[in-house]
């Protein structure tokens, strides 16, 4: 199994993880939140959006490659507004701007010389704790836009939500006043009021925005609710997702330094499990050999397989007579 057809699974079949979503209605009013669940608004995916399932690359969390800006680290978790819970195995992707205001993959009149670039755009998947990490830099800005980053929640192959962040105009103004070298178009001017995306509410869509005293690196978070249930990420397992197999999450999840993970197949079938890390490299495969009908627990142990404890991409490969099917999960070896 390479890298592209691990990550083509990843975007098709390996989404087909959390309980089936319907898409999100908005909930553009500052008085819909009433507790700390409540639904994420529902906004345009902007005048740069890319379907990042269509090309490989964007499966990383190092999303920068040569843009410059100060290091921004972005987690975003998500939960389900059921039962206000994580929600694990969902794909996040995210894209903005760089710090002149441009945007990769296209070429037009406001955003010229950027067709066929692929920075500040990538996806991975919300762990155990339904969280998303990226590494990325401070966006800047452009004129009728204040500072932004555009996010997309996928569940199973469908399109669940789509939204955008901003920051606090203060701390946000002081990012680009602090690193004006680097920052050349100043300070943003825009108020939230009176931009066209955050003026009929914004108060769920703030991350909030910290910044390393020692390293300079900044860090921002935000809460992400969207329809759907939750789980507390323990020994829960999904029904089976096709008339020949069935992959369940690991458990425990998260572990310390073994876990087990749970499969069955319909008929007599070769089975592979591989381990990917979420830069997208496979760090680990295993071979259970050609296994009867029946259920099956693979136990994992790190230390075994001389991985560190991190986010893991578990893909299951089952080949029979009536042909190949994969399906895959992320799991959290926790320190």
């Amino acid at each position: 199994m390479n890298r592209k057809n691990f990550l083509r699974n990843a975007s098709l079949a390996g989404l087909g993880l959390a309980l089936p979503l319907p898409k999100i209605s908005a909930a553009t009013s500052e008085t819909n939140k009433t507790n700390s669940c409540t639904l994420i608004p529902t906004e345009t995916q902007g005048p740069f959006p890319l379907d990042l399932s269509a090309n490989t690359t964007y499966y990383r969390k190092d999303i920068r490659e040569s843009e410059k800006g100060v290091q921004l680290n972005l987690k975003l978790k998500i939960i389900g507004d059921d039962n206000c819970l994580p929600m694990q195995n969902l794909r996040v992707n995210i894209w903005h701007c760089n710090k002149d205001g441009l945007y990769s993959g296209y070429d037009n009149s406001m955003n010229k010389g950027q067709s066929g670039l692929t920075y500040l755009r990538g996806y991975q998947f919300t762990d155990a704790n339904g969280e998303a990490n990226f590494i990325t830099i401070f966006p800047g800005h452009y004129s009728g836009r204040v500072t932004h980053i555009h996010f997309q929640v996928y569940v199973s192959s469908s399109y669940a939500a789509v939204s955008q962040l901003t920051f606090d105009p203060t701390a946000k103004n002081k990012v680009y006043t602090d690193n004006s070298t680097i920052y050349t178009n100043g300070t943003d001017s825009a108020t939230l009021s009176s931009d066209n995306i955050f003026s009929d509410g914004y108060s769920l869509q703030i991350a909030s925005l910290t910044k390393n005293a020692t390293t300079g690196v900044y860090d921002a978070e935000l809460e992400v609710t969207i329809k759907g249930t939750g789980t507390t990420g323990i020994g829960h397992q999904e029904k089976e997702n096709a008339k020949n197999f069935m992959l369940g999450q690991n458990y425990p999840n998260p572990f310390y330094a073994e876990t087990n993970i749970l499969f069955s197949v319909v008929h007599p079938s070769e089975v592979k499990i591989e381990l990917w890390d979420i830069a997208g490299n496979k760090v680990a495969v295993i071979n259970r050999g050609t296994l009867p009908p029946g259920s099956y627990i693979s136990a994992i142990n790190m230390a075994a397989l001389g991985l560190p404890n991190a986010n893991y991409v578990y893909q299951i490969e089952i080949k029979n007579s009536y042909g190949i099917y994969r399906d895959c999960k992320l799991m959290t070896s926790a320190k």
